[in-house]
């Protein structure tokens, strides 16, 4: 037994280090797995910062609660109102307190108890005051929903703009990773001709200067991207710590769209807020209806039925029904009400006017733009193929020993510069289809389809 206990320590310790490791494994998997990028396109961000921001949410919980509204004044002029009272009772009278005095007749008669159980019900027949009061009502509830989607787009329009920013930074950082690149086959170009003989130390010096000035470029360049991913990351909703990696990249397509005449009357039929002031003024108009409708003769019947008598053993149906007309004789409070409503409605008609001039502004705005950083696009690639040739003439006339690399870095930095125009019209024209998505309503579909060529 001696013998055989150190293979048993062995055998155990063995298991031991296995179990330990199965019981690690998953900890060290769920500690690695932060650190994964999360890959996300711009239908991604968009949906999930819908799910997520506070003015979204603030809208959905008013359409609950014009919902709610609605649902109340419904009940109040459509239908019938009924409750239920049942009592038992146990009293005596004080004859004489009502008047009665009669020889022989005692003052003070009872005791003597009575119960009733009984059911009342009312209904309005008609009641156009009510009735109108309720349409307006549903009118706020149209108002609400519209206003809520208002909301979504322009998140929707933020959200893309947000996504817009991250692209260009990572293709500003990509523009920085090739420059360096560049530049290090520079310095390594000058140091095999200045051992060679062939070039001098300036050259060597010159070539390490350009290449720590693209490091620089390269680490502010980077550090702009982690600052738009942390933005992007915040208004999604999700923890600022989220790796995220973008599956769009910065790209350029061409966008095609009809004259503003042309895009005005739909995008007025699209637009939330605008089809939002149009509703109010309808709950405004049926408000003034319900205002007029006050001295219209009011209708209504009611009545219960129930058992009554004095013992629970001796009760008998009993009840009563009643039809009731209600008239309005003077109501001074109704000029001061058509006032108000008159006045609201002024307002309402001057945001809409302003409103149809405001979205024929932006399309043709957004139209403008597009058309000009078209242009501007196909000047900037032009101008980043220039410096591109221009950069491999000069680093074969400083290989050929023909120049020196003054030629070369001052090449570098024409085609940095080439780039930055290129991304900067690049990302104008971007914006500018988001700003027309916005402009033509359906803002989340318009922008979508706008960047599907992205």
């Amino acid at each position: 037994m001696k013998n055989k206990t150190p293979w048993v320590r062995i055998v155990l310790v063995g298991l031991t280090i296995v179990a330990v490791l199965v019981l690690i494994a998953p900890i060290a998997h769920c500690q690695a797995a932060p650190g994964a990028f999360q890959r996300i396109t711009l239908s991604d961000a968009i949906e999930q910062a819908l799910k997520a921001n506070l003015n979204v949410l603030l809208a959905s919980s008013r359409v609950d609660e014009a919902q709610g509204t609605e649902a109340r004044r419904r009940a109040a002029a459509l239908l019938p109102r009924v409750n239920a009272q049942t009592y038992a009772s146990a009293q005596n009278r004080n004859l004489r307190a009502f008047g009665i005095s009669l020889p022989g007749m005692p003052t003070v008669v009872g005791p003597f108890s009575n119960y009733d159980v009984r059911v009342y019900a009312q209904q309005n027949v008609i009641d156009l005051e009510s009735y109108r009061t309720w349409k307006a009502s549903g009118q706020t509830g149209s108002t609400a929903r519209l206003d809520e989607q208002d909301a979504r787009d322009l998140i929707v329009r933020a959200v893309a703009g947000l996504y817009l920013d991250a692209q260009s930074a990572e293709a500003r950082v990509n523009a920085a990773h090739s420059r360096v690149t560049d530049s290090e086959t520079l310095l390594k170009l000058a140091t095999d001709k200045h051992d060679a003989g062939t070039a001098t130390g300036v050259d060597v010096l010159r070539a390490q200067v350009q290449l720590a000035n693209d490091r620089q470029s390269l680490l502010e360049a980077d550090n702009q991207l982690k600052q738009s991913m942390l933005q992007l990351a915040r208004n999604l909703g999700l923890n600022p710590a989220t790796p995220l990696e973008l599956a769009q990249p910065l790209r350029y397509a061409s966008l095609k769209q009809n004259s503003a005449a042309e895009l005005v009357p739909p995008a007025l039929a699209a637009r939330a807020d605008y089809l939002s002031l149009a509703s109010q003024r309808k709950a405004l108009v049926l408000q003034q209806q319900a205002s007029r409708a006050r001295f219209y003769p009011k209708l209504s019947v009611n009545g219960n039925l129930g058992e009554l008598g004095r013992s629970i053993g001796s009760m008998q149906t009993t009840g009563a029904i009643q039809g009731q007309i209600d008239f309005t004789v003077f109501d001074r409070d109704r000029e001061g009400d058509a006032a108000e409503l008159a006045a609201r409605l002024r307002r309402v008609d001057e945001q809409m006017d302003d409103m149809r001039r405001g979205v024929d502004e932006e399309i043709r705005e957004a139209l403008l733009t597009l058309d000009s950083t078209d242009r501007q696009v196909g000047v900037a690639a032009e101008g980043q193929q220039l410096a591109e040739r221009e950069l491999r003439l000069a680093q074969d006339r400083f290989e050929a020993g023909t120049a020196n690399n003054v030629e070369v870095v001052t090449a570098q930095d024409q085609l940095a510069r080439a780039e930055e125009n290129y991304i900067l019209a690049v990302s104008r024209h971007v914006d500018a289809k988001c700003a027309l998505a916005r402009a033509l309503g359906n803002t989340q579909k318009n922008t979508l389809e706008f960047m599907a060529a992205e």
